[in-house]
């Protein structure tokens, strides 16, 4: 990823430094030693391109073999307009418990490899620093994997596992006491938002300027007192003038609103942070979504967030910007992050591109105390790191009974199933969940279908049912509700949350690369057949969208619009042309 964009603009402060490109790196196994001569060694055998993978080839190594233990290393010294400031390293995403020692002091761990961590390192800084982490990953599948298969070889819909820094790593300077998380909750009924603004020490004296700016123009200028470690403020948005309303955001206009947070002691500046929200609401009424209480029928793609040479991470920040631009392009309002937390660089793209997004947790496979233990606790930061995200409307905790596999009948699994929607609507009542999307659902917002038939009249043959008895529907042979369980007709939506898969002849040609049911010869027939199933399910009445699978080929699975170049195969205004005619 770019050096020189902010990793977290949704969280941004101005001093800060990367430390991503070249760090030593080791495989544990190669080299037999205790733990401290690991911590103190100045040789290693390899250099890796931080943030990507070993398994990758823009890593520099590029070695699918499974390796549990690994080691990074990499000296650095702290730019001038950073020296005399608290010092604070972060990590995007380390896959997957990582261990982080700096100059010899072991600073703490982190186990989850979708979620960001950090530390403050101020107090063992010297002119020049070493920090050396050590990753474990092991091809446990109780942890959160999404699509990273547990063994070498990929297979089906599952892929090369990813070990290790996979996201930016870099060091924020902070003028005295942090202000450390913000959760900002727009509402566009009241004309206000709701500031829940956290800070890492208190002092009765602490005030927090708060200014929010649309467009470079002042909106709202307020200084608080702080009530304790958090600090809970209303903000009155009054519009412009009494005809306009408020800026809202939507994918055709996704107007923002800047916010700066300046906390002060004592008259002297202690930390200032820049950050952003937008005006919308995500509703269901009647049956049907709403968007900023105007219907929305969701238009959407799936994208897993893979690319040839550098897997789960982007190649570069501008190749998260095309993606949502192709996504545009080819006449799509939305995308589902398929089984994987994306950079927060692409959930900034998409707000101020204007691209609704289903956010959705990476699965285990394996149900067991274990599993529930990982699945939460990622889950709660995964939350908490993108909940001010506009282009965020829903939620998706688990996918086809992946790591639940027998919820269908035991009372245990639809018991943590449904704790995941609870515990979602506890921390985010504002947004949609789809609980257990595409398979045997329990309590959600968004009953998702999975459906590959090859012709719309398959997908038709049960539209009558969605309004008589949905719980006797049963898409892919499997039954849509688990048992006990029933369809909350007056608080919930239907939708088809993956079809499609259509490959090309000219890209299954060695037996091993695949798309659902038969490929196509040409791309004429194949978006002939896209017209085909996609306007069945858009016929009827009772289905509020759609999500086509899927953006991009990744690796053996070749059913993708683009290829894994994140090239179109055909040129997106002909699938726009299809997309367009649906309301």
């Amino acid at each position: 990823m770019d050096n020189k964009y902010c990793p977290r603009p949704d969280f941004a402060r101005e001093d800060w430094f990367s430390l991503n490109g070249e760090w030593d790196f080791e495989f544990e196994e190669d080299r037999k030693e205790e733990l401290e001569g690991w911590i103190w060694k100045t040789q290693f055998s390899k250099k890796i391109l931080v943030p990507f993978v070993y398994q990758t080839e823009k890593s520099g190594i590029h070695d699918s073999t499974i390796h549990e233990q690994v080691w990074y290393r990499r000296t650095f010294t702290v730019p001038d307009n950073m020296c005399g400031k608290r010092l604070f390293l972060k990590f995007g995403a380390v896959d997957y418990k990582a261990e982080v020692w700096l100059n010899g002091r072991f600073l703490g761990e982190h186990s989850g490899g979708y979620t960001p961590f950090e530390f403050e390192i101020t107090p063992w800084m010297a002119d020049e620093n070493t920090v050396v982490l050590r990753v474990t990953d092991r091809p446990d599948t109780a942890q959160p994997r999404g699509k990273q298969y547990w063994k070498e070889k990929g297979d089906r819909c599952w892929y090369v596992a990813s070990t290790g820094i996979w996201q930016n790593v870099w060091l924020e300077a902070v003028s005295g006491s942090p202000i450390t998380h913000v959760k900002l909750t727009p509402d566009i009924d009241t004309n206000t938002v709701e500031a829940v603004i956290t800070v890492d020490e208190y002092q009765p004296e602490d005030t927090m300027e708060i200014e929010v700016t649309y467009q470079g123009r002042g909106v709202k200028t307020m200084e608080v007192s702080l009530d304790g470690y958090r600090t809970r403020v209303v903000i009155a948005m009054k519009p412009e003038d009494f005809i306009d309303e408020l800026h809202y955001w939507t994918p055709e206009q996704p107007n923002l609103y800047d916010v700066s947070l300046r906390l002060v002691r004592g008259g002297k500046l202690q930390d200032h942070v820049n950050t952003y929200f937008g005006m919308r609401k995500i509703s269901i009424e009647d049956g049907r979504i709403m968007l900023n209480h105007k219907p929305c029928y969701l238009k959407m793609v799936l994208d897993q967030g893979y690319w040839e040479e550098s897997a789960l991470t982007a190649p570069s920040d501008e190749a998260l910007r095309q993606d949502i631009l192709l996504t545009k392009e080819l006449g799509f309002n939305g995308a589902r992050k398929h089984q994987k937390i994306e950079d927060p660089r692409y959930y900034y793209w998409a707000d101020k591109l204007g691209l609704l997004v289903w956010a959705e947790m990476p699965s285990g496979y394996e149900f067991c105390d274990r599993e529930i233990g990982n699945l939460s606790r990622e889950y709660v930061e995964f939350i908490m790191r993108d909940y001010n995200h506009p282009s965020i409307i829903a939620w998706v905790p688990l996918n086809e009974s992946w790591g639940i596999r027998k919820v269908l009948v035991d009372p245990a699994q639809q018991n943590f199933a449904v704790s995941m929607y609870h515990l979602t609507k506890a921390m985010d009542p504002g947004r949609l969940v789809s609980t257990n999307d595409g398979w045997e659902n329990v309590k959600t917002d968004i009953v998702g279908i999975h459906d590959y038939h090859k012709e719309g009249a398959g997908i038709l043959k049960y539209a009558g049912t969605l309004s008589g008895n949905p719980e006797s529907i049963f898409p892919e042979s499997r039954r849509l509700f688990a048992y006990g369980t029933c369809c909350d007709k007056e608080n919930s939506v239907f939708m088809v949350t993956e079809y499609g898969g259509i490959a090309l002849c000219q890209d299954t040609g060695n037996g091993e690369n695949w798309g659902y049911d038969r490929p196509e010869r040409s791309p004429e027939d194949l978006l002939r057949r896209y017209r085909d199933v996609t306007g069945a399910i858009a016929g009827i009445r009772q289905i509020s969208g759609f999500c086509y699978t899927q953006l991009t080929d990744v690796y053996q699975e070749v059913n993708g619009i683009l290829n894994m170049k994140h090239q179109p195969k055909f040129p997106c205004s002909q699938m726009k042309e299809i997309n367009d005619q649906i309301k």
